[in-house]
């Protein structure tokens, strides 16, 4: 059931709803039940979907953004374009910051990023933002 609330927590967390996996993984890594290994990846596998999810919105829904349901506000489209088209899929390293990383991972679907280059390099940088937290986690407050 930890595993299966965890994933769930950050492909919520990665996608355009609010959502928090950080505290869950670090109460997890404290509690000492599950592999730290086994916890990292399972954060990473669903927060990398849940940015998949965004590029697929992105890539799909990209005609819908000037309707005023469209997920993201204009101004955070804005700033993640600007941010997309100055540094280009690298900008997808910063997807795991809050507030503009969800936007960047829908841009990268508007602007047509490659799926494999998107995830490759937005695995990476989830997978890092989880091993930072795991090991800040279990230095400081183990």
């Amino acid at each position: 059931m930890a595993y299966l609330s965890l994933f769930a927590a950050a492909l919520l967390a990665a996608t355009l709803i609010p959502a928090q996996s950080e505290l869950l993984l670090a109460g997890l890594l404290l509690a000492g039940n599950q592999p730290v290994w086994a916890l990292i990846a399972v954060a990473t596998l669903g927060n990398v979907l849940g940015s998949a999810i965004n590029w697929w919105l992105g890539r799909s829904l990209q005609r819908f953004r000037e309707r005023r349901w469209f997920p993201v506000g204009p101004a955070a489209l804005a700033r993640a374009q600007r941010w997309y088209h100055r540094w280009g899929r690298w900008s997808l390293l910063l997807s795991w910051l809050p507030v503009i990383g969800d936007p960047l991972t829908l841009v990268a679907g508007v602007l047509r990023e490659p799926f494999l280059s998107f995830i490759a390099i937005v695995g990476v940088a989830k997978f890092l933002r989880y091993l930072v937290l795991a090991a800040l986690t279990l230095h400081w407050l183990a």
